[in-house]
């Protein structure tokens, strides 16, 4: 379509078509066998991505619904919510909103979390539960994932709750090995489908928990996902359509492999930071903590941001993001994540070049 808009913003991402035409498969009874045979095409592939043993869930929510969900399963005592973004620090108040005691580990926004800094709070016996984020979007800082669940696993009653919604299938991520207890990710982000699915798993330590919460709720209980996934169903009405969608997706990746799935997106990141570099711009992420799928680009040339995004979308027809919450007009964000190609990212970088010449 002529009037397409596309989108180089850091999720929702762009929709291959192909992921359309999937979609738009026959409805099927959300309890019939057909859909049992759909949620066991894609469920021990997702066990592979995830790198894990345990069931795989699907929740028709946005990913924040399975990360209250996952306040409500595991804490009992206290939540250290480790906050270095717009996402990281909104775990203190949607914890705050579900009635738990929670306290922020707070860093500026670009400081990736320091593994100390947990084992010194958990080492006070205060906090059962950790929740952390992988790749912090808003910023395009990757934090150190496996050092962080280093620390967590050595104290037997705190939980790791686990974000990786903008680093899932961009990067590996060994669940089992990790010793994570809860991972979840989104649809919109590197796995390519529109918003509305999440996907998460549960250590069996989180399954005990959770059993033993009463006020877990109903919507996101893992006890009931748990029993439900047995049976290769969903405690409530899934979005049969996006699953389609999630099948395809999960197809092309098995196809393309994913250890070229992660060197791709790596390549067009490396591709995207030569630009940055070879246009004077600066990143908002330090070096050795920047993410692989997203580059937060700090304004240091001092553009207009909102400009900049006008001529993209008006002279390109490409959607770029400028900047998120308190670091918007400052920063601007591209994305490189989902199934975007050398050729998507080059016309991206130079419909850049040619709107940078007009600012």
């Amino acid at each position: 379509m002529s009037d397409h808009i596309r989108l180089h913003i850091p999720g929702p991402v762009e929709i291959s078509p192909d992921t359309y035409e999937a979609m738009a498969a026959p409805m099927i009874g959300h309890r019939s066998k057909d859909f049992v045979a759909l949620y066991d095409d894609i469920h021990s592939r997702l066990q592979e991505m995830m790198g894990t043993k345990q069931p795989v869930f699907l929740s028709t929510s946005s990913a924040w619904g399975v990360m209250e969900g996952s306040l409500r399963n595991l804490v009992k005592k206290k939540v250290l919510c480790c906050c270095s973004g717009a996402f990281s620090d909104k775990w203190v108040d949607v914890a705050a909103r579900c009635g738990k005691d929670a306290e922020a580990l707070q860093y500026d926004w670009g400081t990736p979390v320091d593994p100390a800094d947990i084992d010194a709070k958990l080492a006070t016996g205060e906090f059962d539960t950790v929740t952390f984020i992988h790749n912090e979007t808003s910023t395009g800082v990757m934090n150190p994932l496996a050092e962080v669940a280093a620390v967590v696993r050595k104290y037997d009653d705190v939980l790791l709750v686990t974000d990786t919604v903008s680093s899932f299938s961009v990067v590996p991520i060994e669940f089992d090995k990790l010793g994570v207890d809860v991972l979840l990710t989104g649809s919109q982000k590197a796995l390519a489908l529109p918003p509305g699915l999440a996907i998460f798993t549960v250590s069996d330590r989180a399954f005990e928990r959770a059993a033993s919460v009463d006020d877990r709720g109903y919507y996101f209980d893992f006890i009931e996902f748990k029993k439900n996934q047995e049976k290769s169903m969903t405690p409530s009405t899934p979005c049969i359509a996006t699953i389609y969608g999630l099948r395809h997706q999960v197809n092309k990746i098995f196809t393309e492999g994913i250890e070229n799935r992660f060197a791709r997106h790596e390549k067009l990141n490396n591709i995207v930071h030569d630009w940055i570099n070879a246009n004077g711009f600066e990143f908002f992420a330090p070096e050795g903590f920047r993410s692989k799928s997203l580059t937060c680009v700090k304004n240091n040339k001092g553009i207009d941001v909102a400009q900049l995004q006008k001529i993209m979308r008006d002279e390109h027809s490409i959607a770029l993001d400028g900047g998120y919450g308190q670091i918007k007009g400052t920063t601007f964000r591209i994305s490189n994540m989902g199934d975007e190609t050398e050729e998507t990212i080059g016309n991206l970088l130079a419909g850049l070049d040619s709107a940078l010449a007009k600012l």
